[in-house]
């Protein structure tokens, strides 16, 4: 089969298209004939080797998002059958295989039925950022209806997700974004107030519409020196998850406030076997959601194949991408 293999890290030029044998199916797992997938940074990190503690061995197949079709099962898979339409995000780390080939060996664990209301290239842009969004919002933080969310990042792969899904569970959505096009967005997606907040201050936008008590949930996924703001615009025994944290910061705001923290980090329920089967059981619960016509993909106008997948990464780290970048399978 064809697949874009990676021999070393390195800029997007390190992707070399090669045959290499159709992964063996074995128990517990399905062969996937793949139709799509997207970029998301985790891909790029990996590539460009900022996380090798979760990269594949080389040669390596990336991308984790995959939807597809079933082609083979193995022994006391149950829940799917050849034939099927699926998706997941499934591989493309340590120890799997990736999506950025004609087949795509997967846990069956991971699989969901896809949506019925979606393409595979909208299906493929769904699965990494909303179990991610599922676990922070639900999981983690408990978001329940009446509750009153600040979301960071309202037009990004995970915030858009978490935008519909935080108003799907009953809750009034504040969201933060840069521009007048993001901002029109993230209404569109539901947010019920967009804050920009280049022109805004923290505590200009706390007072304003908390009357200074701040937010009882923030979600934040920027990172970096954005989580200091969402420390800042949290309440008293407030509660902020974060998607990014790899930064060293002053916790004193956690304590003085008695905040609780979560960092979210989905591919642990990958990297992990035995946490397997959550990520499966989270992404069937969003599939749900979707079919119930409360959440849809955001995807950039720009569409790339398989082939392009170098021009997709470039694009991707020029963050000019608004929403997800998808890639179709052109093999």
């Amino acid at each position: 089969m064809k697949a874009q293999v990676i021999h070393t890290f390195g800029n997007p030029s390190v992707f070399q298209v090669e045959e290499v044998p159709i992964p063996t199916v074995t128990p517990g797992h399905v062969l996937i004939k793949v139709k799509a997938s997207s970029v998301n940074p985790i891909d790029t990190k990996i590539r460009s080797g900022l996380v090798p503690a979760v990269s594949p061995a080389f040669p390596a197949i990336l991308h984790g998002d995959v939807a597809g079709v079933v082609a083979e099962v193995g022994e006391g898979v149950t829940d799917f059958k050849s034939g099927d339409e699926v998706y997941s995000c499934a591989g493309g780390f340590k120890g799997t295989g990736g999506a950025l080939a004609e087949y795509m060996l997967a846990d069956a664990r991971l699989l969901a039925h896809k949506p019925k209301n979606l393409t595979f290239e909208e299906a493929a842009a769904i699965p990494l950022v909303a179990i991610t969004a599922w676990e922070a919002l639900f999981d983690r933080a408990k978001l329940s209806s009446g509750a009153e969310i600040l979301i960071h990042g309202a037009t990004g792969g995970v915030g858009h997700v978490a935008i519909q899904l935080a108003k799907w569970a009953g809750a009034k959505v504040y969201t933060t974004a840069s521009n007048p096009k993001k901002l029109q967005l993230a209404k569109e997606l539901g947010a019920d107030v967009a804050i920009n907040y280049k022109e805004t201050t923290v505590e200009e936008y706390v007072n304003k519409y908390t009357n200074g008590k701040g937010f009882d949930y923030i979600f934040d996924t920027v990172g970096g020196g954005n989580l200091d703001r969402s420390f800042e615009a949290a309440a008293l025994h407030g509660t902020v998850a974060a998607i990014a944290a790899r930064s060293t910061h002053d916790l004193t705001p956690l304590h003085s406030k008695g905040l609780t923290f979560h960092v979210v980090f989905m591919l642990l329920h990958i990297l992990n076997e035995n946490h397997r089967r959550q990520n499966g059981e989270f992404l069937r619960k969003i599939t749900s959601v979707i079919e119930e016509g409360k959440l849809r993909p955001l995807i950039d106008s720009k569409r790339f194949t398989f082939d392009e997948v170098a021009e997709a990464h470039q694009y991707l780290d020029s963050n000019q991408a608004i929403g997800k970048i998808v890639l179709v399978n052109n093999w």
